[in-house]
């Protein structure tokens, strides 16, 4: 009687498989094109370096310099997707170089052009893959003949050593790439902010003084007409008129102060900040400590000390746009507050704190949105810590830059 034993599951052996799966002939199919490839990228890679070092001297030498790098990116296109599709290596494509009109001309995207690192570094990957090609090529050919047992092992630390390469050299800069990002986003903003304030200039000289300037020439014109035939009349008239001259330069005033403070230009943060906080609604204290003595920019002494004019000049605006929030929305409880200014290293810091109502926020609608925008447009941070019913604290900071 034959009896049966079962054999546990563990005991079993593996299951029959195929030597080579499908991705080592992939890995074993990218080694072996390596070297026709690797030969087209040298060649071209030393003839375009070395006729376009060889005539730099002339006039064609740096436009043809510029183009062979833009060649250079093509033939890193070709090779990341080659090694997407053989390694499924994930390389992101670089940023495109911008064209001339974008640049800003012929010759800004030329220099950008010539100091593409990304052309460079596919110019680098094509001299040092020619040896390795060599390399990969003669061990994966040679290898399904004679290393039969070991070649998927090979074919495997290989096309790692190419991931890797690929990886190194033929993928875009993070942080290069986030930086550009975050430029073109600041350029955005910075346009639209502009674009706004020639709005806002525009539409107060329409409704403001130029409305007020047309009635006043039309009063003189009718005050003219009277004035022989009755002098008192045409008197009242020109006495209204001078009245409206009076009021249309202070509204000229207040459209130059919003543009750009005579005082802040003169006299630096502390008399412009101080002039601010004397229209807000409730008491504020101004205290900026910043390097040297702020009156000296009258007699030119220590004008150093102060940051840049459009440093300056933004910091002069948040504090103006955060003194308006603290007499519109700190409430009626609302009894003080601050706006504190100093230097801590290579940034400008602005504090400007009440002890109204809080519950401030960017999506509130109180313009604080905006105000960050602004400020991440020259790398710039605004904090805004705002608990309902304790008051709010708004932390500005700004990159310090020199003046002059």
């Amino acid at each position: 009687m034959t009896m049966s034993h079962a054999v546990p599951d563990n005991d079993r052996p593996p299951p029959v498989r195929a030597v080579f799966s499908a991705v080592t002939w992939k890995e074993i199919a990218y080694l072996v094109s390596n070297l026709p490839l690797a030969i087209v990228g040298f060649v071209y890679a030393v003839v375009m370096v070395s006729t376009a070092g060889g005539l730099s001297v002339t006039a064609v030498g740096i436009p043809l310099l510029a183009c062979g790098l833009y060649l250079s990116r093509q033939l890193g296109r070709l090779d990341r997707a080659r090694a997407r599709g053989l390694l499924g290596v994930r390389v992101d494509e670089p940023t495109p170089i911008p064209g001339p009109k974008r640049s800003g001309g012929f010759f800004p995207w030329l220099w950008t052009s010539i100091k593409d690192p990304v052309g460079w570094r596919t110019v680098l990957y094509q001299l040092i893959r020619l040896p390795w090609g060599v390399l990969t090529f003669t061990v994966a050919l040679t290898g399904l003949f004679v290393l039969w047992p070991v070649l998927p092992y090979l074919v495997r630390l290989m096309a790692n050593v190419d991931r890797a390469m690929v990886r190194g050299l033929l993928s875009p800069s993070e942080d290069l790439e986030r930086r550009i990002a975050e430029l073109e986003s600041d350029r955005g903003v910075v346009v639209d902010t502009a674009a706004a304030d020639l709005r806002r200039i525009e539409r107060d000289l329409h409704d403001g003084a130029q409305a007020r300037l047309v009635a006043l020439a039309m009063g003189l014109g009718l005050a003219k007409e009277k004035l022989l035939e009755d002098p008192e009349g045409a008197a009242a008239m020109v006495d209204e008129a001078h009245g409206e001259v009076k009021l249309a330069l202070q509204e000229l005033r207040d459209l130059a102060r919003g543009i750009h403070p005579a005082v802040l230009t003169d006299r630096g943060l502390d008399a412009a900040l101080s002039s601010v906080a004397a229209r807000c609604v409730v008491p504020v204290k101004v205290a900026v400590d910043l390097p040297g003595d702020p009156s000296g920019a009258q007699t030119g002494a220590q004008t150093g000390a102060r940051p840049a004019e459009a440093i300056e000049g933004i910091a002069y605006f948040v504090v103006s746009e955060l003194l308006q929030n603290v007499s519109k929305h700190a409430g009626p409880g609302a009894r003080g507050a601050s706006v504190e200014v100093w230097r801590a290293g290579a940034r400008l810091m602005i504090r400007v704190s009440d002890d109204g109502q809080g519950g401030a926020s960017p999506s509130g609608g109180s313009g604080l949105a905006g105000l960050a925008e602004r400020l991440g447009a020259v790398d710039g941070v605004l904090v805004v810590d705002s608990p309902v019913g304790v008051g709010t604290v708004v932390t500005a900071e700004l990159p310090w830059r020199d003046r002059g």
